[in-house]
């Protein structure tokens, strides 16, 4: 029994809507009218899920109906009787009034039932596609307002306790007592390297373009102050260069989780006996494209491993540092920004990745 699920049928001759309604009532709540004007007329008090129509009534044929009827509920799925042949009549048919399904009279009964099943389950996905959009916008929102406050109400109170921290070493002369107000200064790092990595994440991945002119020059400096800020740089000789002469379009924000991160993984692994440690950066920006190079000479990569660096949560060391999703957020950048990168690199030599995005404007 379905008749939960509601049809009318518009046709000018009684006959066939006594017949379809006594031959339908059973498995479908019917509605019919008698022309297509007292159909629309139906159509505004009551909701459908299949509307059915014959092509030649007086007055209105059934495409001109559909027409009005998609200004008045474009939900319905329609079906269209017709009993001859107009190629014109089914082109029109399909332009104007969308019409899902051709059936030929006189009608079958069996077929015009698997037509209004086949129909109203198209509508009840179409419905459910629906909400679930709907649902997903809200989330959407909440996921926006749950990044603003990670952003402002976790990462003030770790701020205040690191700097409450370093107060209080300056006051403190007992070496214990340091080393635990070290420990406490580690501990808030750590999180809030957690917290600023899980925003970039958000914004690699589930925040749209915003593109705009980047001027590699500005953002590479802008970022070069920040890790020197973050990072104790002392013992890196860091090389940067940025050849731009022609404007370039990009999302700016993702450039920057591009370029975060990546750095970062250049800090976190390298070597741990003496030498120099070297990291550079270079930006060449063509007409089409920017090619982003950055190159260091840390612990490398295995090559086993060269296939799943960029999955999430993967490490392909057992150094104990990292999330495990830097890298799967510099390939989502790259991949949504509709760019590439390679990796190439060599166990206890280095490693150089290869960004290339093209301009999006």
């Amino acid at each position: 029994m379905n008749s939960n699920i509601h049809v009318l049928y518009i046709d000018d001759e009684d006959n066939n809507l006594k017949s379809f309604r006594a031959t339908l009532r059973k498995d479908f709540k019917i509605f019919t009218a008698i022309d297509a004007e007292q159909g629309l007329k139906i159509a505004q008090e009551e909701d459908f899920h299949v509307v059915i129509a014959d092509q030649r009534m007086p007055g209105m044929t059934g495409t001109e109906f559909f027409e009005k009827l998609i200004e008045i509920n474009p939900d319905p799925i329609r079906i269209l009787l017709t009993g001859y042949s107009d190629i014109a009549s089914v082109i029109d048919a399909i332009n104007k009034g969308e019409v899902y399904r051709f059936i030929d009279k006189p009608w079958n009964i069996e077929q015009i039932k698997n037509s209004i099943k086949n129909a109203a389950d198209i509508f009840f996905m179409r419905q459910e596609l629906k909400e679930k959009n709907v649902r997903l916008k809200k989330l959407h929102t909440e996921m926006n307002q749950f990044v603003y406050s990670l952003s402002h109400e976790l990462r003030g109170p770790l701020m205040s306790i690191s700097g409450v921290s370093k107060l209080a070493k300056m006051e403190v002369a007992d070496p214990q007592i340091l080393e635990y107000f070290d420990m406490i200064d580690t501990a808030t790092t750590k999180l809030d390297d957690f917290i600023y990595k899980m925003l970039d994440f958000y914004r690699s991945t589930k925040i749209d373009h915003k593109v705009t002119e980047i001027n590699f020059a500005d953002v590479v400096n802008q970022q070069m102050e920040a890790y020197r800020a973050k990072f104790d740089l002392s013992h890196f000789h860091i090389e940067t260069q940025v050849n731009q002469e022609v404007p370039f379009f990009c999302d700016d924000s993702k450039i920057r989780v591009i370029l975060n991160n990546l750095f970062s993984n250049s800090v976190q692994f390298q070597k741990h006996e003496p030498g120099e440690k070297r990291i550079a950066i270079t930006v060449d920006v063509r007409e089409d494209e920017a090619t982003i190079l950055l190159e260091d000479n840390g612990i490398g990569i295995e090559d086993r491993h060269h296939p799943e660096v960029f999955n999430l949560f993967t490490r392909a060391t057992q150094k104990n540092v990292g999330t495990g999703l830097g890298l799967y957020m510099v390939k989502e950048a790259v991949e949504q920004l509709g760019g590439t990168i390679t990796l190439e690199s060599i166990l206890h030599v280095g490693t150089t990745f290869r960004v290339i995005l093209p301009s999006l404007k």
